[in-house]
């Protein structure tokens, strides 16, 4: 058996091994206990355990294991996956006795594919998945090419307009009221093919993804860094704010592959003007290179917990990250914000992530406030008016209770929840300052820890920018790319 399959088949089953799929392969990639390609195991496994249900069944109906008993139901699952539902339609091994002892029933299995597709009046198998689908298929037009009701009267005429989410079905569309230029409509509604998306007059975006730029709202004067860009969306949401602006925005990707994705999204919406690709890590950028920037989007690496649609990914979804799993990234989170906070005649900073965790949301925003540096620049966290104030799901108040205002703080934080809100579980906060506030006068800042409490900002470690944990970075980010094949944000525009 190749070292794909049989590396691979270690991971189908969690066996009572704490944390998530993605992170237990990972790791053992980190370890030298597997020596393919980490994100190969991951994607073969993901898809595997996503359609397991169905292959299963096809396996049971042409009698496989019956026939072949040496073949045990975790390497028939993982080599009946790739012959049936890889692009390439192939075993990836060279000739065996395992790859021929499932080869020999190719016919019978390819049968027992037809059936299924048949039984389920499907022409392929992920229409099934639906109980993964997101509950209303967000689009925004983008006015970097095309005027909104243009766009509408034009091409979605015929869907009929209704006033909420929960109405939204098939043949109706959503005007949303909290992010302009913004839609909803049935997830089944053929958006990927029509002539607007087509075009990039339209861009596939999650409700929620829309908020860090539209939080931030920049202008045509303004000078914007988004420090974790790709795909792109966020990016060319940016661009569409400062009205494409020439070299208004420098978007960070610090993987080749993905900044390739990046520069794709980019052209295809037309906001090349305004956007500068930097090849490279943000936590190592200067901020005295960039000081005419004014506004700074942080979504970094996260846990991707609101992102739904994973209960194939773990045994245990709800324990899928541990403590120290978690203390990880919030920590990277914390250091690569701090970093963004640093530069200093940035006026404001918004920090999301697509996760549900406090320790990744809230309790980050808790270790900023406290941190002595930060508070020397003058930061603090907007007050509701200006995060979304009509949105009614805010941070967490007791997570502030440490501060003399938790529910002010809390306000102006954002939250939704997957599915329940219309999409991903998301968060966001701003972080703003007046650009004449000296550190003598953040003294005042309006977070201040309450003197009650001071032994709790005692507490927290002082760390500088270069302090920044290497090797956790490199882990957190390694993992990132299988992450953002699994978001819905990246769909791009068909070539």
């Amino acid at each position: 058996m190749s070292n794909l399959y049989k590396e691979a088949e270690q991971f189908l089953s969690s066996n009572g091994k704490e944390g998530s799929l993605q992170n237990r392969i990972f790791s053992a990639s980190k370890n030298k206990r597997i020596k393919t390609n980490p994100k190969h195991i991951f994607a073969l496994v993901l898809s595997t355990l996503k359609y397991k249900s169905y292959l299963l069944e096809i396996i049971k109906k042409s009698q496989l294991l019956k026939l072949e008993k040496q073949v045990r139901e975790t390497q028939a699952l993982l080599l009946v996956h790739d012959l049936l539902l890889s692009k390439s339609g192939r075993i990836q091994m060279g000739k065996t006795p395992l790859k021929e002892s499932i080869l020999k029933h190719k016919t019978r299995l390819t049968a027992e594919f037809t059936k299924l597709k048949l039984k389920h009046k499907v022409k392929n198998l992920s229409e099934l998945i639906e109980e993964d689908d997101t509950p209303v298929r967000w689009f925004r037009v983008n006015t970097i090419k095309a005027k909104k009701d243009d766009v509408i009267e034009k091409y979605f005429s015929e869907l009929e307009e209704v006033t909420s989410v929960d109405q939204i079905e098939l043949g109706t569309i959503y005007h949303d009221i909290y992010v302009p230029n913004l839609f909803g409509v049935h997830p089944k509604e053929k958006i990927t093919t029509s002539i607007p998306y087509q075009k990039g007059q339209i861009i596939i975006q999650d409700r929620a993804s829309c908020f860090p730029a539209y939080i931030l709202n920049p202008t045509k004067n303004d000078k914007i860094i988004d420090a974790c860009a790709a795909p792109g969306n966020k990016t060319t949401h940016l661009a569409a704010h400062v009205q494409n602006c020439p070299n208004s925005i420098n978007a960070f990707e610090r993987d080749i592959r993905r900044s390739k994705i990046l520069k794709t999204m980019i052209d295809k919406a037309g906001a090349s003007a305004s956007v500068t690709v930097n090849v490279g890590d943000f936590t190592q950028a200067s901020p005295s290179d960039f000081e005419d920037v004014t506004g700074l989007v942080v979504d970094p690496s996260c846990s991707g917990s609101g992102i739904f649609g994973r209960a194939y990914d773990e045994e245990n979804p709800q324990e899928a990250y541990s403590e120290e799993r978690l203390e990880k990234l919030s920590s990277f989170q914390f250091s690569i914000v701090k970093h963004a906070l640093s530069f200093k005649n940035a006026k404001k900073v918004v920090y999301s992530t697509c996760s549900i965790h406090a320790q990744e949301n809230e309790r980050v925003v808790v270790d900023l406030l406290n941190d002595k540096k930060v508070q020397s620049l003058g930061w603090r966290v907007a007050n509701r008016s200006r995060v979304l104030p009509n949105w009614p799901r805010r941070g967490f108040v007791e997570e502030f209770n440490t501060f003399a205002n938790p529910e002010q703080i809390a306000g102006g934080c954002v939250r939704a929840l997957p599915k329940v809100d219309g999409g991903i579980g998301f968060f966001a906060v701003l972080f703003e300052r007046d650009s004449d506030l000296s550190e003598s006068q953040s003294t005042n800042n309006e977070n201040k820890v309450s003197t009650n409490e001071e032994d709790q900002q005692n507490k927290v470690t002082e760390t500088e920018d270069e302090d920044i944990d290497r090797d956790a970075f490199e882990e957190i980010n390694d993992t990132q790319d299988s992450e953002d094949e699994k978001y819905e944000e990246w769909n791009g525009f068909d070539d």
